[in-house]
């Protein structure tokens, strides 16, 4: 064929509809990433309310999450199957609280604690309710959606470090935030629930460990990303912030940063040996 042949076919091109690039925009991975975060995002709202409210908040975001990914994305969602769901959520739950109380353990020295009053029943109730909505829609939104969809456009190490590095930036406006804050959630929030999620690929898995943190450190009276928690106890920091976190809260403390690194490295691992990890996706030669 000449060189420039194919023009002439070019020319006969029927330009395709509208509808049609809309609709094959809104199946790929970025066209149904924008769509569920915006729907899961407006059912988190609820979870603000606390109580009832935001554990309804909870299992609206799970129903949106479903509906966008099988009726939007045209995909399964194993990832958010009943079957297992308690188990995987305990587990996550159990690495949660562990990585919590190996920290407190580490700093018990650098903290005062006073007994609140309170009725101690109420004050856990409450915050678990918060905590379980908070979980579940962060969960959905940054591993569920962010995650899986960025990791088919540049594989799971490129969408591990993006959403990591998003997770923590979003925490930047929160009370006391500092730049050191913020990195350090990215590592020990954004890298160690998605290596559990990639682990696993189990988002209970993840959302069992983020509500152990969030409900464990707030039952404590620590700070929850800058947010004052009012648990069983008021913790007051006395040591250095790079140790204790200061007024941000744990998350800032260079402790949990360090062991949430361990944690997150055999999981990587793990998914790696699993199969797991989607490789980068190569350019046309």
């Amino acid at each position: 064929m000449p060189y420039g042949g194919h023009h002439e076919h070019d020319a006969h091109r029927v330009p395709q509809p509208a509808g049609r690039k809309a609709g094959r925009f809104l199946r790929s991975p970025l066209g149904w990433m924008l769509i569920g975060m915006v729907a899961v995002g407006l059912a988190s709202s609820l979870v603000s309310a606390g109580g009832v409210v935001a554990v309804l908040g909870a299992a609206v975001a799970v129903a949106v999450y479903w509906a966008v990914m099988r009726h939007v994305a045209h995909r399964d969602v194993p990832e958010i199957a009943k079957s297992g769901a308690v188990t995987q959520t305990l587990s996550g739950a159990v690495i949660g609280f562990g990585l919590i109380t190996v920290s407190m353990l580490t700093l018990l020295t650098e903290f005062s604690f006073d007994e609140r009053p309170g009725n101690a029943l109420s004050i856990v109730a409450s915050m678990a309710a918060v905590q379980v909505g908070a979980a579940v829609t962060e969960e959905l939104l940054f591993r569920g959606l962010a995650l899986q969809a960025l990791e088919k456009l540049c594989g799971s190490w490129a969408a591990l470090a993006i959403t990591a590095a998003l997770f923590g930036g979003l925490h930047a406006a929160n009370p006391g935030a500092t730049l050191w804050s913020s990195t350090a959630i990215a590592v020990e929030a954004g890298v160690l629930l998605g290596a559990a999620f990639l682990w696993k690929r189990n988002i209970w898995f993840a959302v069992g460990l983020h509500f152990a943190w969030n409900t464990g450190l707030g039952l404590i009276g620590i700070p929850v990303s800058g947010h004052a928690s009012e648990g069983l106890m008021t913790t007051t920091p006395t040591g250095p912030d790079l140790v204790t976190g200061g007024e941000f809260g744990l998350e800032a403390s260079i402790v949990p940063v360090v062991i949430s690194v361990l944690i997150a490295i055999p999981m990587l691992i793990a998914a790696h040996r699993r199969g797991n990890l989607v490789p980068m996706r190569r350019g046309r030669r």
